[in-house]
């Protein structure tokens, strides 16, 4: 497929260091409504709305019209142990705290991106970034081909007897393959360069229009003859087929902007040199 090559071109514009920063962050309910007290404590449509994100995965096999209200009587224990764990001083543990400046230092990380990058990138911006890689995508030839395979070297020359002597090749394939392609006559539809093993790459490439190979070709799975029915250059994909691509590698641009913007505002200083180089080589190569 041409879109592996626009993909590959864009994978090296994808999302650094392994962060998930293309997660969509929820849009809450506009009247902040009350659904549920816990000792007194307010459970909010906010509340609820987040929670519902945050527990997608784990209650995926509720069904959904009992799925909400399973969420709720979960955030209810949330509510009622972490009350419990509030009166046993637990909050002020250290490593309570160091988790709780963690987070809220990530989700202000994601919030950040999100209105600055993800909520920035247009249609227009899209499409412009396509027409780019579209035009920047070098011509590449595409092949339809049929093949015959056979165990010998043998019986592929007999195939290749028949051919000569004016015999149709789908009805050969038919008839004769061994292949799981047989019973559709060869036929391989189209293929691009390296879809196929070597061997049988630099064969069917060599041949003509309309011809067959003269001689077996070996591959691992047999001895194979050849008709090479048309050759194209490969079509761009659409701009839909690869927009998912397209805006990941625009995110990623964006989010790298305003992490370098960022880090030369609020300087860095890693007091770890191992740490410090694998970083420095890390972001040298982004």
């Amino acid at each position: 497929m041409l879109t592996t090559n626009l993909t590959s071109n864009l994978k090296r514009s994808l999302l650094p260091l392994g962060v998930a920063l293309c997660v969509a962050i929820p849009a809450f309910a506009q009247e902040d409504s009350v659904v549920a007290t816990v000792n007194g404590i307010e459970i909010t449509e906010r509340e609820l709305s987040l929670a519902e994100v945050d527990m997608l995965q784990q209650f995926s096999q509720v069904p959904a019209e009992d799925r909400r209200a399973a969420i709720l009587n979960a955030l209810i224990d949330i509510k009622s142990m972490s009350q419990a764990a509030e009166e046993e001083g637990i909050s002020d543990d250290p490593g309570f705290k160091a988790r709780m400046a963690f987070n809220r230092s990530r989700e202000l990380h994601n919030l950040y991106f999100q209105k600055k990058a993800l909520n920035a990138i247009t249609d227009e911006e899209l499409k412009a970034r396509y027409e780019l890689e579209i035009k920047n995508l070098p011509e590449e030839t595409e092949i339809n081909a049929r093949h015959i395979l056979v165990e010998t070297e043998e019986a592929a020359k007999e195939i290749i007897k028949e051919l000569d002597g004016g015999a149709d090749f789908a009805e050969l394939a038919k008839e004769k393959s061994t292949g799981p392609s047989g019973p559709n006559g060869g036929d391989l539809g189209y293929f691009g360069r390296g879809q196929m093993v070597p061997e049988f790459e630099q064969a069917v490439f060599a041949l003509e229009k309309g011809a067959h190979s003269k001689e077996p070709v070996k591959t691992q799975f047999g001895f194979h003859v050849i008709k090479k029915e048309d050759e194209r250059v490969r079509a761009a994909p659409k701009f839909e087929e690869v927009e998912n691509q397209i805006r990941q590698a625009v995110a990623r641009e964006k989010y790298f902007k305003l992490s370098t913007e960022a880090r030369a505002k609020y300087k860095a200083e890693i007091l770890n040199e191992e740490l410090k180089t694998k970083i420095e080589t890390l972001r040298s190569a982004q």
